[in-house]
């Protein structure tokens, strides 16, 4: 039989998703499971490096089952994962220690050290300011943790541990491909390299840090132990994969410049599409992130819980109309949106704060929500209108910086992927505060059908990757155009928006600095 399936596995923050595409786009099976997060305390989050294993395994052998396809006709599989998190390995490719979540704040005093010793460095060598990810952890680790440290021979990703596990690498062998390399406060990304002057800066160990490959590398093939654990043919390629955000934007069709991708997600992440790498060291907002399409960057932003804002106020306010909890029912976020297009634009006024456990991009921890200007005359329908447009202001503010560093991009369209993009209301609101059409796709998995385009050139089935992700994913319907009128409104409040994350910010952090 030929091998003409892919496997793409999106190895998520609390779900694991797989699914088994053609070569086409076509969608043949997919399952999901869930994936424990441990909250020891508020701020301290871990994972297990082997529960993404074990669910990835679940989830590909239900797609084989429900599929019906012969494991032999699977031509390859890729992972993406989630991606300012870090996982760590010993010398026998085994977890050294639980998985440092990206949701974990412990490193936080490494992150302000490292803004203070080299944020400026940091911000140009690797596209990303210093925040909760990859180098302020490793930091963490060697100097709070130094006997787990001790055991660490390589930090890795969720998808390099998986995937290598799958290999049966050695420690030597761990590898990150470089979508993930900007988190790793510690890169030359432009050249995609380690940087020695970073490390000799910052001390972050490169000796514990992967060799860097590019997505579509075969890093080796399924070893009898995992051909039993996934239900797949034993010597079938893997491919290195890549971070979820790089993977969604290519399954989403995001690969000219110009084009924008926003998902509306429990993070809420708008990236763009640019053919210039952006070192944000004025606001340090900006994420500036290899596309998986060399040459090409995603400079992006994101609020860490922005769908869980809405989720939130669902289950603490709207569900106990009455006092009575009602049902858990999706179609309650369709009411809520009902009910917050009663508000107008602007909502009288009221503005809300989405950074209920921080914020992230600038970085800013100890900031927590906030409305502002709520009186006698705003009902419930201005506060879920606050929420909502607080996600877009959000969104407007880091497109005000992206335009201010490239002053020539010319803002195509916005692509809508994740549950909220299913929302006409929100898009247009989005699209409103934004001043760029927005659209949503053919599709609606697009991080997995992005592992499965890389897993398909790693074995070439295809070359080229771009034409192929734009030959697969189309927008659908018309395009949900901007209101002159409703932008009109919109700017003012934006300029009202941005101060007030700034005195929040300010407020927020003299709060936490006293005893």
């Amino acid at each position: 039989m030929p091998k003409t399936y892919l496997i793409g596995v999106d190895l998520g923050t609390s779900a694991t998703k797989a699914a088994i595409y053609t070569p086409d786009g076509t969608l043949v099976a997919e399952a999901s499971q869930d994936v424990p997060v441990y909250t020891l305390r508020p701020g301290v989050v871990e994972q297990e490096n082997d529960d993404f294993y074990t669910s990835a395994a679940a989830t590909v052998r239900a797609c084989l089952q429900k599929s019906g396809i012969a494991p032999s006709q699977v031509a390859a599989i890729a992972f993406d994962s989630q991606m300012a998190g870090i996982g760590s390995i010993d010398e026998q490719f085994k977890p050294a220690a639980r998985f440092d979540s990206w949701l974990d704040m412990r490193c936080q005093p490494y992150v302000e050290w490292m803004e203070r010793t080299a944020g400026d460095l940091v911000t140009r060598s690797t596209g990303c300011p210093p925040s909760c990810n990859h180098g302020p952890k490793m930091l963490w680790w060697q100097h709070e943790r130094p006997q787990e440290y001790a055991r660490i021979a390589r930090f890795v990703t969720p998808a390099g541990y998986v995937a290598g596990s799958m290999a049966g690498l050695r420690a030597e062998q761990a590898f990150m491909d470089f979508t993930f390399i900007h988190f790793s406060g510690a890169s030359d990304s432009q050249a995609m390299c380690w940087s020695a002057e970073l490390a000799r800066v910052t001390g972050i160990d490169l000796s514990k840090l992967p060799r860097i490959v590019p997505p579509w590398e075969v890093i080796g093939a399924v070893t009898p132990a995992a051909a039993r654990d996934f239900s797949l043919a034993a010597g079938t390629p893997i491919a290195a994969g890549c971070g979820d955000t790089a993977a969604c934007a290519l399954g989403a069709g995001v690969v000219r410049p110009g084009m924008l991708y926003d998902t509306a997600g429990t993070a809420a992440v708008l990236a763009a599409c640019t053919q210039r790498m952006v070192a944000d060291t004025k606001q340090r907002a900006l994420l500036s992130m290899h596309s998986i399409i060399p040459g090409l960057y995603h400079p992006l932003a994101y609020i860490a819980g922005g769908g869980l804002a809405l989720r939130w106020f669902r289950d603490e306010f709207f569900r106990r109309r009455g006092g009575q909890a009602e049902p858990d029912e999706n179609d309650l976020y369709e009411a809520m949106i009902a009910m917050a297009l009663q508000a107008p634009p602007g909502a009288d006024g009221l503005l809300f704060s989405p950074h209920l456990g921080g914020r992230i991009c600038p970085a800013a921890p100890a900031m927590r929500g906030a409305w502002i200007g709520f009186s006698w005359g705003h009902t419930q329908a201005h506060f879920l209108r606050a929420i909502l447009e607080s996600i877009a202001f959000e969104y407007a503010y880091y497109l005000s910086i992206l335009v201010e560093q490239l002053p020539e991009l010319r803002l195509l369209e916005t692509r809508a992927v994740g549950g909220g993009a299913r929302s006409q209301a929100w898009n247009q609101i989005k699209a409103d505060v934004l001043n760029v059409p927005y659209r949503r796709l053919s599709r609606s998995e697009f991080g997995t059908w992005g592992s499965a385009l890389v897993a398909g050139k790693a074995v070439g089935l295809f070359d080229d990757l771009a034409s192929k992700a734009q030959e697969t994913t189309q927008a659908v319907g018309e395009p949900i155009l901007p209101s002159a009128e409703a932008h009109a409104v919109y700017a003012p409040r934006l300029k009202q928006y941005i101060a007030l994350q700034s005195n929040l910010a300010a407020y927020f952090n003299s709060q936490e600095s006293q005893p």
